[in-house]
């Protein structure tokens, strides 16, 4: 998401990214703050790893002993 926008709507600002509305705030100093944060968060973010690269999180139910209801 690299296109952001903030839209007025009444006493509101709304935060668009990439023509979504992602976050409704009362101060548009705060929405450009947030913008701002969120930037420079994505761009230290590491790369997404593939599914061939990722670990499974599938849950192994299998070691969930079943309760015992007397």
């Amino acid at each position: 998401m690299s296109n952001y926008s903030i839209v007025r709507d009444g006493n509101e600002y709304v935060v668009c990214a990439d023509d979504k509305s992602v976050l409704k705030i009362s101060s548009r100093r705060r929405a450009v703050k947030l913008i701002s944060d969120a930037t420079e968060l994505m761009q230290q973010q590491p790369p997404a790893l593939s599914e061939e690269e990722g670990a499974s999180i599938v849950p192994d139910l299998g070691a969930i002993p079943d309760p015992q209801v007397p």
